[in-house]
């Protein structure tokens, strides 16, 4: 899929470096068609390594997609420069008058706090309601799936004894559904969490479906019926070596971390860990912009 992003984003080199194909504005301008309109609300403190992964998990279908990233106005944050924001990012009042064909919501680095007590919180509440009736499909990632649960549907987050920290095996539920279509029967994916929400729960909620749960990491996704809200509670999108930098960064901190699950060989953190997910990844992305955002959504928004 041509990305479409600004010229001077610094992901851009570094996806083209890897053979993606990224669209600069000038060239897209060029092309007669009607790309998808996405927007990617950024709630992670590393920015610029979220932007990375995500891009590259849009970049494998032909579509032409124009991004367009989000932050909320009710947090500061101390991990990206204010310049590349400034550059890069907009504000919700900006756009809340808009309508998008898709629309990705992050986690965040909250997790062990009350969802009240995040200091966007309501800012938060008021982009997961716009986003039922501006976006076509919004898909939420961990934190942010939990917080969507949460605001939708009431199912309140629970915490975990112990960080669940590595890649864990799942097995795909209702496998004719369109966004689990092509995936194998046990796939892997990794989670870094310390909340996880009850299956039970999500399960006897008539509006959700869940397809790929595992005995031990729990729900990894599920949706409502009409495809408008999906929730990833893990993080397929990661990198090779994003486990390895926040287990490393977490034993600097004297913070309590195991080695990651499934991840290192013979459990060394010395050795380069085996990238076994990114397959999965790239179909679910694939999935989701070609049939419940692509496929349905109107050509004028």
């Amino acid at each position: 899929m041509p990305i479409r992003v600004q010229s001077d984003l610094p992901a851009k080199e570094q996806l083209e470096n890897e053979n993606i194909f990224v669209m600069d504005e000038n060239r897209a301008m060029h092309q007669d068609i009607r790309p998808l309109e996405v927007c990617i609300l950024n709630l992670m403190p590393l920015k610029q390594d979220t932007e990375l992964q995500l891009l590259r998990a849009l970049s494998n279908t032909p579509l032409q997609v124009n991004l367009t990233f989000l932050m909320v106005s009710g947090h500061v944050t101390k991990h990206t420069p204010v310049m590349h924001l400034n550059s890069f990012y907009t504000s919700f009042e900006e756009i809340r008058s808009r309508r998008f064909d898709g629309m990705i919501i992050t986690g965040a680095p909250v997790e062990q706090m009350p969802f009240e007590e995040v200091d966007y919180w309501e800012e938060m509440k008021q982009i997961m309601d716009w986003s039922v009736t501006n976006v076509t499909s919004t898909l939420h990632i961990c934190w942010g799936a939990q917080a969507a649960l949460y605001h939708h549907f009431g199912i309140p987050k629970i915490a975990l004894p112990e960080k669940l920290f590595g890649i864990y095996r799942h097995h795909v539920k209702h496998r004719s559904t369109p966004l689990v279509r092509g995936f194998d029967d046990i796939f892997c994916a990794p989670h870094s969490r310390h909340t996880t929400v009850s299956a039970e729960q999500v399960h006897n909620e008539k509006e959700l479906k869940v397809l790929a749960e595992s005995e031990i990491a729990g729900i990894l996704l599920c949706m409502t019926r009409d495809g408008k809200q999906i929730f990833l509670m893990g993080h397929p999108e990661y990198d090779r070596y994003t486990l390895d930098q926040e287990y490393k960064r977490d034993l600097g901190k004297g913070l309590p971390i195991h080695v990651p699950v499934n991840y290192y060989p013979d459990d060394d953190p010395s050795e380069v860990p085996a990238l076994q997910w990114r397959a999965h990844c790239n179909m679910l992305y694939s999935n989701w912009l070609n049939y419940y955002v692509y496929q349905v959504t109107p050509y004028e928004l």
